[in-house]
């Protein structure tokens, strides 16, 4: 039997710990689908485009968006939690600078060139170091060493991350994805006929994509 091909086009910014927990949803979704052949694209978006360049101390950034320590706390644990059940070791406190991720996108967009599985692997390479690591993934050097960990050319993203190579095209997907009424991520568009928003269970997404790929309307969730 022939697989059936289906894409997959995942809206998400690598600052997004939901889009982290979407990923490894995403992950089993696709294991309940056997037989489909599918093709996932990661596509940018970013939570925050007035981070500067350089970034900014985390603790200080969401006191200022959140205005309450205990409200950050209780998001953090919560996420904690979630994450366990996911595989993922949340380690917020290693976090030092909230970064401006327009980088790390451009990253995620040349791997899309480098090989098949390639992008897939840089995106979660770079969830790993944000979030489990505390790596600061607007730092060019961390970027350089996630593409040479994802079998990436580093010598050709190293001379590339200086210039403003593919800045453009990034924040076109961005606007894209502002047009198109993405107000939250991770958003997995199925098959280009259907968005599917959040960081949705394994079971939900896979639902999801099978009446997608068998031609009906996915059930809201």
């Amino acid at each position: 039997m022939t697989e059936k091909k289906f894409t997959i086009d995942v809206v998400s910014d690598v600052v997004c710990p939901w889009c982290f927990v979407g990923r490894k949803r995403l992950e089993s979704a696709l294991a309940l689908n056997p037989d489909l052949d599918v093709t996932v694209n990661w596509r940018p978006f970013q939570l925050d485009p007035t981070i500067p360049k350089q970034g900014k101390d985390r603790n200080r950034y969401m006191t200022e968006k959140f205005g309450n320590t205990d409200r950050i706390f209780e998001i953090h644990q919560q996420l904690i939690e979630l994450g366990k059940e996911e595989g993922i070791e949340f380690d917020f406190e290693a976090i030092e600078i909230a970064p401006n991720t327009l980088d790390a996108h451009r990253l995620i967009r040349w791997a899309s060139q480098a090989g098949p599985d390639i992008q897939d692997k840089i995106v979660g390479i770079l969830f790993s170091y944000y979030f489990e690591q505390g790596k600061n993934i607007g730092d060019h050097q961390v970027l350089i060493e996630a593409a040479e960990e994802a079998g990436m050319d580093s010598a050709i993203v190293a001379s590339l991350l200086p210039t403003d190579a593919d800045s453009v095209g990034v924040r076109q997907e961005i606007d894209t994805a502002n047009e198109i009424g993405v107000r939250g991520v991770p958003c997995f568009i199925l098959d280009q006929k259907y968005a599917v928003m959040g960081a949705q269970s394994a079971d939900a997404l896979a639902d999801a994509i099978r009446q997608t790929a068998d031609g009906f309307e996915p059930r809201p969730t």
